[in-house]
């Protein structure tokens, strides 16, 4: 019984720290252009400049990761779709 006790606390416990390490997401690109209220030229080249930025710290995110092969371009795919944004 003591040894559930302990193992329920140790869930708990964890439970809130990995909640505490949330970060909260950064808007994606597309709302930031419609935050700014971006046009025409103006809107292509802000959303050209956001992608490769994007792209960049997504590589980068895969390689502190140490992803390699498929792994790494399914986990930068969906990292630069999610920077981007629709």
């Amino acid at each position: 019984m003591k040894h559930i006790v302990i193992a329920a606390a140790l869930c708990l416990f964890a439970s809130g720290a990995i909640a505490e390490t949330v970060v909260p997401r950064a808007p994606s690109c597309t709302a930031d252009a419609t935050t700014k209220k971006l046009a025409g030229a103006a809107k292509t080249s802000f959303m050209k400049k956001c992608e490769t930025d994007s792209t960049a710290a997504c590589d980068a995110a895969a390689a502190d990761k140490k992803l390699a092969g498929a792994a790494k371009t399914s986990f930068t795919k969906k990292c630069i779709k999610d920077s981007v944004g629709e």
